[in-house]
Order: C-alpha cells, then structure tokens, then sequence
C-alpha cells in the first residue's frame, strides 16, 4: 500500500514531466475537478491521492495518444 509521501511523490514527478515534456497540458492542471473541492477543510488521504494521481495519468495518455 502505498502512503501519502510516496503518492505526493509521484504525483509531484509527473506533473514535473508534464511541465517539462508536455507544456500545452500544463494549464489544465488547474482546471482538473479533482483538485477543486467543494467542502471548506476536506479531507485529503490516499484515496483522494490516487485518484488525482490516477486523472493526471489519463489526462497524459490521452494526450500522447492524440499526438501520435
């Protein structure tokens, strides 16, 4: 099972190869849903970890997959 600092790890290097590799994807980093939530002080562990890692993984691949 993996913990919260290893999530935020790979959650921070692939939004670092985003920025890097694929900088048109970048400004919708901040537009992504998952990241916006709809409570005053919510509750952020691994499973909401997973997911947001999970959507920046689809929103990559849906890219590369449209640029081939």
């Amino acid at each position: 099972m993996k913990t919260v600092k290893m999530l935020l790890t790979e959650i921070s290097d692939l939004i670092a190869e985003i920025e890097t590799n694929y900088p048109e994807l970048y400004q919708y980093l901040d537009e992504n849903p998952i990241t916006i939530p709809n409570v005053e002080h919510p509750k952020i562990g691994t499973t909401e970890l997973k997911n947001y890692l999970e959507s920046l993984r689809d929103l990559l691949e849906k890219h590369k997959n449209k640029i081939k």
